[in-house]
């Protein structure tokens, strides 16, 4: 049976053909189960917020050695792999963070830096909740661990873009020394370029998945098949999405002035959902095997300290996701799946921004960015007992600034 074979490997490239289709089959089904879908969406709208901030700590951090000029320039250079629109309100974005951190130096460098970081910690924090759920386990780091863990993930990660950021600067200053270059080079150039791309993508990808989940880490070896999944799609993703943005779809006569933010928002939701789809796919790698697919030595089912280490497909099929095997020596903290409730949190956001795009559009005002998203912000928070001040405060200021554009005579262009 396809579900048998592979229980012997001890690398996800020793599985014959028949447990790559259970693999890849049981993987496609999981995504529908945990609903990536709707925690890709929360994902996304997570990162939206913590654009601003980590643009931020970008420009901090590059304009130690660098002009704004030049930051602006090789951010730039580097969003133009987005689609226009997104790459366009990632310039506005830019201009704005480079002009109110203009002047900036040691101390107060530094504590901008660090509120930079912090702030888009929930970006980070989203995805670690997202890859829990795709691989089936419970958060179990104490609050100051996570908060860690979050901190240096966004710090990883703004210092990845500052990476790819002075690259996009050297490739420029080498198109510059040679200008008439023949087209053999440039083309093998671009090649290069994107194979870069899609080995630092897979990179990082492969980080997010060991250090992202609560569990013990997995080898590097069970995270290359959804890395690969993941920098491939995303590459795909980008080129085939721009193309289509520029080309076919209408996201202005739909959306309007919102049209920019709708392009990146969707873009980020798709990017999230392959990141979350690779996941999914080293889950059930590991699910496949009986060998031990976590870091250090070998050991038995039930003491390996992850839910798809620690089970094997065919064995545990009567038993739910999420509940683990019994330890013989050890026992394993339960992993119970998501509530209801805690699902319908990460639809949420989206359903509170197109109420009030829907709702402001019929009255006639005009909606911005910031009252938008401090009103999907506000009915997220609201959901949850511990966070439901911040959730009215937050929508109490989106309602004010509503309401003073309300109050603003139309501007006729």
């Amino acid at each position: 049976m396809a579900q048998n074979s592979g229980r012997a490997a001890t690398t996800p490239w020793q599985f014959d053909g028949a447990a790559w289709k259970a693999v890849l089959l049981r993987a496609w089904n999981e995504a529908s189960a945990d609903n990536i879908g709707l925690v890709a969406a929360g994902v996304a709208f997570y990162g939206f917020l913590a654009i601003v901030p980590v643009l931020g700590a970008i420009v901090l951090s590059y304009g130690l050695i660098a002009t704004p000029e030049t930051v602006i320039a090789n951010v730039r250079a580097l969003a133009a792999a987005m689609p226009r629109d997104a790459a366009l309100l990632i310039g506005e974005q830019l201009l704005n963070v480079v002009q109110t951190s203009d002047g900036k130096k040691g101390l107060g460098l530094l504590l901008a830096l660090a509120l930079a970081i912090f702030g888009a910690r929930n970006g980070a924090g989203a995805i670690i909740t997202a890859l829990n759920i795709a691989y089936e386990e419970k958060e179990k780091r104490s609050f100051i661990w996570l908060n860690l863990t979050t901190l240096a993930m966004t710090a990883a990660g703004v210092a990845a873009i500052l990476v790819a950021v002075v690259a996009i600067g050297a490739l420029a200053a080498l198109e510059e020394v040679l200008p008439a270059a023949p087209g053999i080079v440039v083309a093998v150039g671009k090649i290069t370029t994107y194979a870069v791309m899609t080995l630092a993508g897979a990179t990082a990808a492969a980080a997010l998945y060991r250090f992202g989940p609560s569990r013990h880490q997995a080898r590097w070896t069970w995270l290359t098949p959804g890395s690969l999944l993941a920098a491939t799609g995303w590459l795909l993703l980008t080129l085939g999405f721009g193309i289509y943005v520029a080309n076919f779809g209408n996201y202005n006569a739909t959306y309007g002035s919102l049209s920019a933010v709708v392009v990146l928002l969707t873009w980020l939701y798709l990017s999230s959902y392959i990141l979350l789809l690779g996941a999914e796919l080293n889950a059930e790698c590991e699910h496949q095997t009986a060998q031990d697919s976590t870091t250090g030595a070998a050991r038995p089912l039930g003491t390996r300290g992850a839910y798809t280490a620690d089970h094997v497909v065919g064995d545990d099929d009567k038993a739910p996701r999420g509940e683990p095997t019994p330890a013989p020596t050890q026992r394993t903290p339960a992993v119970t799946p998501k509530s209801a409730r805690a699902r319908g949190r990460a639809i949420a956001p989206l359903v509170a921004g197109r109420v009030a795009a829907s709702a402001a559009k019929r009255a006639g005002v005009p909606v911005g960015t910031a009252p938008l998203a401090l009103l999907s912000a506000g009915i997220a928070l609201v959901t949850r007992p511990e966070r439901r001040t911040r959730g009215i405060m937050a929508l109490a200021a989106g309602g004010l600034l509503l309401w003073r554009r309300s109050r603003q005579p139309p501007t006729i262009r």
